[in-house]
């Protein structure tokens, strides 16, 4: 008799997994690179070489341009930080953004082991850390898939999530270059950006914000008491008010635009993921949207074609 997680991981394998293999195959490059490049040799500029290879060390000293090569190194090593705090519980229908968490995980975990590439997690809330070591193929997944399907009670202790000190878990376990999804509703203070400026400096890191529908235009229900799920805090209020329903959404616009301006600062590449998306159209787009370019970063080389599933092996001619 199979059990739940497995039973989970079968079912995301059959109707995210095999969907995504239809829509994202064909003659590409990846749009996630591996981990690094190493210094290959040096060779003579040609017109058809990028400037920003040239050595000018050695230009200088035999007068001829030369570039540098590199060779590629093609294993990457993907970490998954996924933000577990109370505020992730929220939903409706037994869909909220926790259930998203755990399938949008993953699902992302199945498609990079499924390229021959190691993934690695860490579950994180105030009260309860997991760092699940990088490893690779299916067994692995399914021991996430354990961890993620797993309840964590977490005490109410009035203080909301330290998504900084998520970050700086993340910084200090992480040693080697990898890519990284950061994955939360990003609910609170933005006190995180440097937290996540200086994890961006050393890895590649996407943020994946996963938002429920009421959280950005709350409707119409009548007198609704609201109760904050990390504090604990609760606010009796009128949503058929006009009054209010205009200082919330002011308040939600000027949420989303500080959000968004302190991934850019960070230079992260961040996605909106809603709860009542479609999770392949989702995972399609944000692949899209990856190998494009990114943020303060060099464009993409004329030619490729960055849509392909994370982990997949390059086409090679």
């Amino acid at each position: 008799m199979t059990s739940a997680p497995d039973r989970l991981l079968r079912r995301l394998e059959w109707q995210v997994v095999r969907r995504l293999d239809g829509r994202l195959q064909g003659a590409y490059r990846t749009a996630f690179r591996g981990t690094g490049i190493d210094f290959d040799s040096l060779r003579e500029y040609t017109p058809e070489d990028d400037v920003r290879h040239i050595d000018w060390n050695v230009t200088a000293r035999l007068d001829e341009p030369y570039v540098r090569q590199y060779t590629e190194d093609r294993e990457l090593t993907a970490w998954l930080v996924l933000d577990r705090s109370a505020s992730m519980r929220f939903g409706r229908g037994g869909h909220g953004k926790d259930s998203v968490l755990v399938e949008l995980a993953v699902s992302l975990a199945r498609l990079f082991v499924h390229g021959g590439n190691r993934v690695g997690a860490i579950l994180y809330d105030n009260h309860f850390q997991l760092v699940v070591p990088a490893r690779t193929g299916r067994t692995h997944v399914l021991r996430l898939t354990h961890e993620l399907t797993r309840p964590v009670p977490t005490p109410p202790d009035g203080a909301t999530t330290d998504l900084a000190a998520m970050l700086r878990l993340a910084a200090s376990t992480v040693r080697r270059r990898s890519l990284i999804f950061v994955i939360s509703d990003f609910i609170g203070e933005v006190d995180w950006e440097p937290a996540l400026t200086r994890l961006s400096h050393r890895h590649e890191v996407v943020a994946l914000r996963i938002v429920d529908p009421v959280e950005l235009d709350l409707p119409d229900l009548g007198l609704v008491l609201v109760e904050d799920a990390e504090t604990g805090e609760q606010l009796l209020a009128d949503t058929s008010d006009p009054l209010f329903r205009r200082r919330l959404r002011a308040e939600v616009d000027a949420r989303e635009r500080a959000v968004a301006a302190s991934m850019r600062r960070a230079g992260v590449t961040s996605h909106r993921i809603g709860t009542d998306q479609d999770l392949v159209e989702a995972l399609v787009e944000m692949v899209r949207r990856s190998g494009r370019r990114r943020p303060g970063g060099p464009a993409a080389p004329p030619g490729s074609v960055p849509v392909a599933p994370p982990g997949a092996p390059e086409k090679r001619g």
